[in-house]
């Protein structure tokens, strides 16, 4: 009599590793919950002050005033709106190394402007803002027209502080 529900061995192996395969996964889903926990209690991410500002802008319009605050002032001020997955690790600590990062290059709140002309130009090329910051932040995805404003307000409010700067040294 031959048994038609008999397994080969082939199908029994492959029935046997089903649950091995499942045990494994648990286990390494587990190892990742654990993990995932475990960073968010890393110090660093976690402070979100902004410091006083030190200075303040006397903007062109404020149509560019507009403009800087919508797609600079997060990470170039120190009025940066800090949002809920800032303070979630891993991406709490990208958050704040480009904040810090852009703070130091260009900081509107604390007068440390000397990189403006390079920013209009990383603007001008799409650099800035990043592309891994527009998708969360909707005001700062510039238009060509948003950039040639905010360009030729960044020259009309720096251009005359220059000039005198470079009056005072003669």
């Amino acid at each position: 009599m031959s048994d038609s529900n008999a397994n080969t061995p082939a199908e029994s192996l492959s029935e046997s590793a089903a649950p091995k395969r499942r045990k494994v996964w648990r286990y390494v889903f587990g190892v990742i919950v654990f993990l995932f926990v475990a960073i968010q209690f890393i110090p660093y991410g976690h402070n979100h002050t902004n410091p006083p500002p030190t200075a303040s802008v006397t903007w062109d319009s404020k149509a560019t005033e507009n403009l800087v605050r919508a797609a600079c002032y997060d990470c170039h001020s120190n009025e940066t709106v800090w949002p809920w997955y800032s303070s979630v690790a891993p991406v709490s600590w990208l958050v704040q190394h480009d904040v810090d990062d852009g703070r130091k290059e260009l900081n509107f709140s604390e007068g440390n402007l000397h990189e403006v002309d390079e920013a209009a130009e990383m603007i001008q090329s799409g650099e800035m803002p990043p592309w891994f910051y527009r998708p969360m932040h909707s005001g700062a995805k510039l238009s060509d027209s948003d950039k040639e404003a905010l360009i030729k307000g960044f020259a009309a409010t720096f251009d005359s502080a220059t000039s005198h700067e470079e009056h005072e040294d003669e």
